[in-house]
């Protein structure tokens, strides 16, 4: 007996072994990537063959939303906004759906990609963004579905789509001239209030060169001086005092008690008394 039930668990470990051989998919997934200008973009999407098949205007039909590609969704990601058409894109996930016809395509994006094929019930407060796009013949078959970045700038990219001998293409915009204007200004500026204060105390905290921490510090009080913050004052007063300008951190103590009271923060209130407390001031 238990010969035959040993028997029978390796023809079952076998059978569950030789059930799950791993196939090719008709519609093989592909992921690609490319960075535009400061931008990273990403497609992930199904890609179904012709295989003797008519496909626009037969298999995929005119006129009627399709999944863009096959089984899940075909997805693009983008890591900052962007523009499409007239439109603003919000960096994020969107689907990408469209409407085929012969001479343009309608080219939705939507922002719920959790569908396997087009949505049970569509949404139209999902649609992100609508644009028409031309459709241009090839001279050959592509025989493959094909997801493609092209005609990339510092600014700008399209999206390609071809198919049998269609190439669709939908152009978007990236804010790169924004980003690296704001980071020249930044930069050309100097540092800011912010950067001055984490140096400063990051300085003070690793017991580094208190002289050049009250420096920065100064620079970020003196920078916020029209609103002042009483977090801030409590990390300048405790940098004088460890530098040894006993007057400046009692001067800053005050300060930052006076901006707790007002804000009603305990915390700070007692602890700008207990350093006053011992630097005599109280």
């Amino acid at each position: 007996m238990k010969k035959l039930i040993t028997l029978l668990m390796v023809f079952a470990v076998t059978f569950t072994v030789n059930a799950q051989i791993e196939t090719p998919q008709p519609s093989p997934l592909q992921k690609i990537e490319q960075k535009v200008g400061l931008t990273d973009v990403s497609v992930q999407y199904s890609r179904p063959s012709m295989k003797g098949r008519t496909i626009f205007g037969d298999l995929v039909p005119y006129g009627k939303l399709w999944r863009t590609g096959a089984n899940q969704n075909t997805m693009v990601t983008f890591s900052t906004d962007v523009m499409v058409g007239e439109s603003t894109l919000k960096a994020g996930s969107y689907a990408i759906f469209s409407k085929p016809n012969k001479d343009n395509w309608e080219v939705i994006f939507y922002s719920d990609t959790n569908n396997w094929g087009t949505p049970q019930k569509w949404d139209d407060s999902k649609v992100a963004a609508t644009v028409n796009a031309k459709v241009y013949d090839i001279p050959m078959d592509i025989e493959t579905f094909t997801v493609s970045f092209d005609d990339l700038t510092n600014d700008s990219a399209v999206l390609g789509i071809m198919w049998e001998k269609t190439y669709v293409a939908v152009k978007f915009d990236v804010p790169t001239d924004k980003a690296v204007t704001t980071a020249i200004n930044k930069v050309m500026n100097g540092p800011s209030a912010d950067d001055y204060y984490a140096a400063a105390r990051y300085y003070l905290e690793s017991g580094k060169d208190i002289n050049k921490a009250v420096v920065w510090m100064d620079k970020a009080i003196d920078m916020t001086k029209e609103n002042p913050r009483f977090w801030w004052l409590r990390q300048q007063s405790l940098i004088k005092a460890k530098a040894g300008d006993t007057k400046g951190a009692i001067k800053a103590a005050k300060a930052s008690l006076e901006g707790a009271e007002k804000a009603g923060n305990a915390d700070y209130i007692k602890m700008n008394k207990d350093s006053l407390k011992e630097w005599g001031a109280m």
